[in-house]
């Protein structure tokens, strides 16, 4: 059964007032996204991945010893990522649930610092890539960086919230700034419900 484009769980236009515009949406999901559907259901046409789970794809594809990934874990972890960057935002007023607050300051100190860390990682990622926060294989809580499609399923990490750092996600509302398009993205864009129910 081949990969298909998901619904945005929200209008174009509904994260237009928080900094994300209709625009950006048509061209990140609309065109990006889909490209990683199309071209990751061709790539793994005919092959032993027909079939699979993104998740055992990108584990059984993916190269820790390569620079460049090759085509199928491209395609297919970045069909996997958009996938969750989506539910990882919402239109509505977020309030971040306790049980998370509390897992975020037992490991980072405090939400504001986990907050600069993530910052950082996403600003210091050199060309593209994702800003994550993982829950690690020993039960706490990281902030990670990863280069290209690279993701957190590649290392057994739970993924709780990711932001795309792929010039495509925030050039048309944010030029160049991409320390402002992810303090936009932290303070208004992240549905913290979602971040909670992940962990």
């Amino acid at each position: 059964m081949a990969f298909s484009l998901p619904d945005l769980p929200y209008a174009h236009d509904a994260l237009a007032s928080k900094g994300m515009s209709a625009e950006t949406l048509e061209f990140h999901h609309d065109k990006h996204h889909n490209a990683y559907v199309v071209n990751g259901n061709k790539a793994i046409e005919g092959t032993e991945w027909e079939g699979k789970s993104l998740e055992e794809i990108i584990k059984g594809t993916y190269d820790p010893k390569a620079v460049a990934q090759n085509g199928i874990f491209n395609n297919i972890s970045q069909l996997w990522n958009h996938n969750q960057f989506w539910e990882m935002m919402g239109p509505g007023e977020s309030k971040m649930p306790g049980e998370l607050e509390k897992a975020i300051t037992e490991s980072f100190g405090s939400v504001d610092k986990m907050k600069d860390d993530f910052k950082a990682a996403g600003a210091g990622q050199f060309g593209s890539g994702w800003a994550w926060l993982v829950k690690d294989t020993d039960g706490s809580l990281k902030v990670t960086k990863t280069e290209n499609g690279v993701n957190p399923v590649c290392f057994g990490q739970t993924a709780l919230l990711g932001c795309d750092v792929w010039e495509h996600s925030y050039y048309i509302d944010f030029r160049n700034a991409r320390p402002d398009y992810l303090a936009n993205f932290l303070d208004n864009l992240v549905n913290w419900e979602n971040v909670a129910s992940r962990m």
